[in-house]
């Protein structure tokens, strides 16, 4: 009998323990992103001359690491008018994702903020679909801001996509720095204010 309850209590203990790690894996601050290998990659620069890196960190899910994220930005950015200004934002992936899942999670994300319109649906998916391709740890997705223009996305330094709708750069982009993103912590962290309230 002793035994028996001294074997519930240990499955308690480590059920606890796990959801424990989840939930702090969920949670954590994503400060452990590695800094990019290098120079600045070969499509920021050319994209954005002396740009320089505004902040990292890195996407967790649960008990999974997604992708390290870099923010690349010239002088005179100010992260309280991002949308105003040209820069680039790196995903460096950490596991194996399908184009599909990354295209997905970018509408519903999109949905969550109120800032995918019915009727541009089906045009936007196109354009990720177009963008985005299967990736495996080690890869890359740069996608490049141009304010009022639009935004250009390169697959492990190639050109991949251009998408000259303004609206849909601004949703996109939103998805990791709009104040209303589902990821605060990350935004804080790849904007690098002090001043950025945590929603």
């Amino acid at each position: 009998m002793a035994a028996h309850c001294l074997l519930r209590r240990s499955r308690r203990a480590l059920l606890r323990m796990a959801v424990a790690t989840a939930f702090a894996q969920a949670f954590s601050v994503p400060a452990q992103a590695q800094a990019p290998a290098g120079d600045v990659p070969r499509e920021v620069a050319q994209a954005l001359p002396q740009s320089q890196v505004q902040g990292m960190g890195r996407m967790s899910y649960l008990l999974w690491d997604v992708f390290d994220a870099t923010l690349w930005t010239q002088a005179g950015f100010r992260s309280a008018q991002y949308v105003e200004h040209a820069f680039a934002l790196e995903l460096r992936y950490l596991r194996t994702l399908s184009a599909a899942s990354l295209v997905d999670s970018s509408l519903q994300e999109m949905r969550r903020m109120g800032t995918l319109e019915a009727s541009k649906e089906a045009g936007w998916t196109t354009a990720m679909q177009s963008a985005f391709v299967d990736v495996q740890a080690g890869d890359r997705i740069t996608g490049v801001h141009y304010p009022g223009v639009g935004a250009r996305f390169y697959f492990n330094g190639r050109l991949r996509s251009s998408v000259e709708d303004a609206a849909f750069a601004r949703a996109f982009f939103g998805i990791w720095l709009s104040p209303s993103t589902s990821e605060p912590r990350l935004r804080s962290a790849l904007l690098a204010d002090s001043t950025l309230s945590i929603r």
